[in-house]
């Protein structure tokens, strides 16, 4: 089994410095590539430094995190911008509009989202959204710039089935699904039942969310496999068939060089 994690910041301070060492117990165990969506223009560097470390295994994406647009976005947005072009990238992300935290940048937030999402239709790369309380603003945005023209996956799915039946109508979109699905009191596992596997792929959003047993402890690229055995129970298939569909799916949506299903 070749399983891909299509979510992880394993770039972060939170790792050092025990990036290498995490990166051999993952693939020890399976995994054989990671992709990496930026977070700002902080993490571009220590983001890029990971995968030149590691060519075959971490792909990086760019995009400027919802959070962390502020009244200096314009200038960020450009910083991010300019990365554009100067090596291959796997997709645009991670962006979206976040509500939860704060609500004082919602229209700047819009209008960062906006803007990555038209480059990911220039440069025909998909988008890893990040949204919380906040799918309608999200969705409206999508289908301002051209749901025709946009793919991605809606990362770190945790909606309705309300959203996920609007989300169903993005033909190109998939859902990212991580150690929320293990949580106790989550109902993720019901809800993409009204969904299909071939809709699902797999991510850690390490260093957080880490699965059950591990939840609260900080979440390593090797967790990823309790997602993936709550994802098969979910749809009642075998571990290898469930890793198999779900890295199909990933490679299906994302431009990861030298990779096969």
């Amino acid at each position: 089994m070749k399983l891909i994690d299509t979510h992880n910041h394993l770039y972060l301070e939170e790792f050092d410095p025990e990036q290498e060492e995490l990166v051999h117990i993952a693939r020890e165990s399976g995994i054989d590539t990671i992709l990496l969506p930026n977070v700002d223009v902080a993490t571009i560097e220590r983001m890029h430094d990971l995968c030149d470390r590691f060519p075959d295994f971490a792909y990086p994406m760019m995009g400027l995190h919802p959070t962390s647009v502020d009244e200096h976005y314009t200038e960020n947005l450009k910083i991010t911008e300019s990365y554009l072009g100067k090596r291959p990238y796997c997709g645009i992300g991670e962006i979206g509009i976040d509500l939860y935290w704060d609500k004082t940048y919602l229209k700047e937030q819009k209008i960062v989202f906006e803007e990555q999402l038209k480059w990911s239709i220039d440069l025909d790369l998909p988008v890893a959204i990040h949204t919380r309380e906040a799918y309608p603003e999200v969705l409206d945005s999508i289908h301002k710039v051209g749901a025709d023209k946009l793919k991605g996956v809606f990362h770190s799915f945790t909606g309705t089935i309300d959203d996920l039946e609007e989300i169903k109508k993005l033909e190109q979109f998939k859902l990212g699904i991580n150690g929320v699905i293990t949580f106790k009191n989550s109902k993720l596992s019901d809800t993409i039942k009204c969904s299909d596997i071939n809709h699902i792929v797999l991510e850690t959003d390490a260093p957080y969310l880490a699965p059950v047993p591990y939840r609260g402890r900080r979440n390593e690229p090797v967790y990823i496999w309790k997602t993936a055995e709550k994802v098969a129970d979910t749809f009642g298939l075998p571990l290898d068939e469930t890793v198999e569909i779900t890295r199909k799916n990933a490679l299906d949506l994302f431009k990861i060089p030298n990779k096969k299903a």
